[in-house]
């Protein structure tokens, strides 16, 4: 019975190390299409994307900028 609990728990270790070399592998690939995929847009010379995050109306202007963090 010893062996067959040996055999059990290598092959969960196995299974286990397989699914996160996968996830890691997944990742590792979204990485690199995300660093490929900048580097076209800089070999472009379009201007680098920035995230402002909300957008506020002036009411004074009528532009549009990005909203205070300290709520002024």
């Amino acid at each position: 019975m010893p062996p067959l609990i040996t055999v059990l728990i290598a092959g969960a270790s196995a299974y286990m190390g397989y699914r996160w070399l996968s996830k890691q592998g997944a990742r590792v690939a979204q990485d690199l299409n995300k660093a490929r995929d900048e580097l076209k847009r800089r070999a472009s010379g379009k201007p680098p994307l920035k995230d402002l995050g909300a957008l506020k109306r002036d009411p004074k202007t009528g532009d549009y900028r990005p909203e205070d963090d300290a709520g002024g």
